[in-house]
């Protein structure tokens, strides 16, 4: 007689009750794989397909601390930046203007005094219309951090946090101008090569750039697609689900990363190890204060490029005040708590077929609960 799975029941009840049409759920504990399964079916339309544990995902905001927060700590740890250097030192369309002021610690923390969110997808596809081509361009992410430069600030920088997509495009901006290369580039040579994580990639005016260790092209057919999406026309399949990441070539500092729970948690093991004092690839000292709440005393959770744990959570009630994550808007998350040495992955594709779908929100502690429960306390 098998033993009886409760994850698993949780897991085929969401995709059964429409949380999402399918997902892979990866754990580890201690440095072992506890649990790797897939549930339900990557694709809904124009016909289904099951999901599998090796299905790549759209990893929307995980490209923040999996690519972003990774290549400025490893530039920090290289001496090619400060924490606390002001981003016109080294933008200089940003010189003059009240964001050039705000430190790469305000964005990494959302304290840019940026808003959350513009459409600047609108401006790059008006300008499209009238000169074939520009989307996806260099000029086209140039126009996107000058539209950040003339934003308008909510509050004065440092003042207040408020999440902010915007201040991570800056952040990828400042990761090519140092490196000289693409964020997919430089996080595949000096991250995901390193390590072995892959699929791992961007996918750049619909070509994979990027791809993990070995540089090859990943193959779209096994991208789990996302939204029906009425302002391109089609069903999302290996195009970046994010409309300003795709106005921006697919390549940007928010979104656009994809990927699989394996890949994920390579990275991921890399920061608990950091954490632990067991690995050097990134420093423990710069990865704890990365993970660390910036304010205890504040209601803000958030360290520097990682959340963390605040009432209420998506990573439930269980994890402790050490953990550290972040949440993907297709459908994606990941927490980490080194406090047991907990990894916890989560791939979905709840846009598929549309967005107006948030089950997601009130299914993510439920789970996270759930797997500590099952996991950790017994």
């Amino acid at each position: 007689m098998s033993r009886p799975d409760p994850i698993g029941t949780a897991m085929q009840s969401a995709v059964d009750t429409g949380v999402f049409p399918g997902a892979v759920l990866m754990v580890r504990v201690g440095g072992r794989i506890v649990y790797h399964q897939a549930f339900g079916l990557a694709a809904l339309i124009p016909k289904k397909e099951p999901a599998g544990p090796d299905t790549v995902y759209d990893l929307a905001s995980l490209t923040k601390p999996l690519a972003t927060t990774t290549a400025i700590l490893c530039l920090v740890q290289d001496d090619q930046l400060g924490l606390d250097d002001p981003l016109e030192d080294f933008l200089d369309t940003l010189k003059g203007s009240a964001i050039g002021k705000a430190t790469v610690s305000h964005l990494l923390g959302h304290r840019s005094g940026l808003p959350a969110w513009r459409p600047i997808y609108e401006q790059v596809a008006e300008r499209e219309r009238g000169q074939p081509g520009f989307l996806g361009s260099d000029e086209a992410r140039r126009l996107a951090v000058d539209y950040i430069r003339r934003e308008s600030l909510l509050s004065p920088v440092g003042a207040h946090v408020c999440y902010s997509d915007l201040g991570f495009i800056l952040l990828g901006a400042l990761v090519e101008r140092l490196s000289g290369r693409s964020l997919a580039l430089f996080c595949r040579d000096r991250i995901y090569g390193r390590i072995g994580a892959e699929p791992l990639f961007f996918v750049m005016n619909g070509r994979v750039s990027g791809d993990g260790a070995s540089g090859r092209s990943a193959d779209v057919r096994v991208v789990a697609p996302t939204e029906d999406d009425p302002w391109r026309g089609r069903v999302l399949r290996g195009e970046v689900h994010d409309e300003n990441a795709f106005a921006m070539g697919g390549v940007a500092g928010h979104a656009g990363l994809f990927g699989t729970a394996v890949s994920v948690l390579t990275v991921a093991g890399r920061w608990l190890r950091s954490y632990l004092n067991q690995d050097s690839l990134l420093s423990p000292d710069l990865v704890r204060r990365f993970a660390r709440r910036q304010d205890p005393a504040e209601a803000s959770s958030w360290g520097m490029g990682w959340d963390t744990p605040s009432k209420p959570s998506a990573s439930g009630t269980r994890f402790s005040s050490s953990a550290f994550g972040h949440l993907g808007y297709t459908g994606t998350s990941l927490w980490i708590d080194p406090t047991c040495e907990l990894e916890v992955i989560l791939l979905s594709n709840r846009v598929h077929p549309t967005r107006r779908n948030e089950r997601i929100q009130t299914f993510r502690p439920r789970i996270h609960d759930l797997i500590f429960e099952e996991l950790i306390r017994n």
